[in-house]
């Protein structure tokens, strides 16, 4: 068990409200007055969510981004957000950076309403944190809802981000043209709030992939009890990934491990996929199927029709 997992178990002896969902979702769900308030944090920091030398604006617009992601796990329409921010001895940053959240608010019409501003000691790594609050009006779908026989799908091509984190860091070369495109969704994903409303009626469970698909839906298949089955040869890959890592067995297991996606995974009945991608194209999106759910536990991966060892991590954990 990861020092995460065990804090957040630990915490569960407190957070006790029905509205907590067990810290075992993407957000809280709050009812008043009929209404259901959805709330999420979360938080960047430099070093672990972004790069010293990332622009500011992009540090914004990723801030505001994965909370505007749960929101959209959960079908809700984002309403307004509270900002937590450091201030540090450069002005000229925090210009960019608010430029890029107002820019960032506009794309994914949140309204900034308030927050706090706090002194960052000198030389030390920045970090913002932003609550996010939405309004469901229709069904609030949680991970636990998933059932044997459920299909699993994905609302993007995984793995983008992951590689363009890696070209940043030299770790891989790309073309100009596929080198825009993957560092693009590392800075800038984009959450698709429509799809989120559209798809919570049908699907049985959903949440944001957000540390890799495999241990994302590992938590999904945990949090309803039951076996998740993941298809490699299924997960959806970009032409720019193609062209500048391939698209064979350890370009898959890279791609379904690197997190930072910011798309939707969730689970439905096989008889709801003409529906559910009839929801997608009413949006513009396409949907791709990547495995099923089953009876049991734990996570099992084939390729090309064979069974593949898990890897040594599934995704990112603090």
């Amino acid at each position: 068990m990861s020092r995460e997992v065990a804090f957040i178990a630990a915490l569960r002896a407190i957070a006790t409200s029905p509205a907590a969902r067990g810290l075992a979702d993407d957000a809280a769900v709050l009812e008043i007055g009929g209404a259901r308030l959805v709330l999420t944090m979360d938080a960047i920091v430099e070093g672990v969510h972004f790069l010293p030398d990332d622009p500011p604006q992009d540090v914004a617009w990723k801030l505001v981004a994965t909370n505007v992601s749960d929101l959209a796990a959960k079908g809700a329409r984002p309403l307004g957000a509270l900002l937590t921010y450091p201030l540090a001895s450069d002005p000229a940053w925090d210009a960019a950076f608010l430029e890029g959240l107002g820019d960032a608010c506009a794309t994914f019409a949140i309204a900034l309403l308030g927050g706090d501003t706090v002194r960052q000691p000198e030389h030390s790594a920045r970090s913002f944190s932003l609550v996010a609050l939405g309004e469901a009006t229709g069904p609030v779908p949680s991970r636990s809802g998933a059932r044997p026989g459920d299909h699993l799908w994905v609302s993007a091509p995984i793995g983008d981000a992951g590689l363009g984190l890696s070209v940043l860091r030299g770790e891989q070369r790309a073309k100009e043209r596929s080198r825009m495109a993957l560092v693009g969704r590392y800075r800038r994903p984009t959450p698709d709030v429509a799809l989120g409303i559209a798809l919570a009626p049908l699907v049985s469970a959903m949440m944001d992939v957000s540390d890799g698909l495999l241990i994302d839906a590992s938590r999904l298949g945990v949090a309803s009890d039951l076996g998740v089955v993941i298809d490699l040869a299924l997960v959806p890959l970009s032409q720019a990934f193609a062209a500048t890592l391939g698209d064979e067995l350890n370009a898959r297991l890279f791609a379904a491990g690197a997190g930072d996606d910011y798309c939707l995974l969730l689970a439905a009945p096989p008889s709801s996929k003409p529906m559910l991608k009839a929801a997608a194209a009413g949006v513009g999106v396409t949907l791709y199927r990547v495995g099923r759910v089953m009876a049991g536990r734990g996570l099992t991966l084939l390729y090309q029709g064979e069974a593949v060892p898990l890897p040594a991590k599934l995704g990112y954990e603090h």
